[in-house]
């Protein structure tokens, strides 16, 4: 073999690291999706969730910016109901279903068991 055949497969596996260097760097990267939920409070993530499955071309777009808001500081945590409200404020109604319980005597009753109750009595 010639010098040059050997300083080409050296420039060759260099360049391969790179690149295996770069693909592993971008595989660990978050998704906008994965940023957002990491900072999602109080139902938040099941309000994601709900926008996703009715909305996933409007989610993505918004998933990205509040993204970019977290990233930058400007956005700490989100609730469930801020996330809810911003939905709205965008035009996309997001139904979230809501349960009123009530813990009484060790157990939960929902609040049409503890109506009927107080009918009865």
């Amino acid at each position: 073999m010639s010098e040059e055949d050997i300083e080409l497969r050296l420039i060759k596996a260099k360049k391969m690291a790179e690149l295996a260097k770069k693909i592993q760097t971008k595989s660990k990267e978050k998704t906008s999706r994965e940023i957002v939920l990491e900072h999602l409070v109080e139902r938040g993530d099941e309000v994601l969730t709900k926008a996703e499955e009715l909305y996933p071309r409007e989610m993505k777009i918004i998933e990205e910016k509040l993204a970019e808001l977290i990233k930058t500081g400007e956005i700490s945590t989100i609730t469930g109901g801020q996330l809810l409200g911003l939905l709205r404020t965008l035009g996309l109604h997001v139904p979230i279903e809501t349960k009123i319980t009530f813990y009484e005597n060790g157990k939960f009753i929902s609040f049409q068991e503890k109506l009927k109750k107080s009918i009865e009595e």
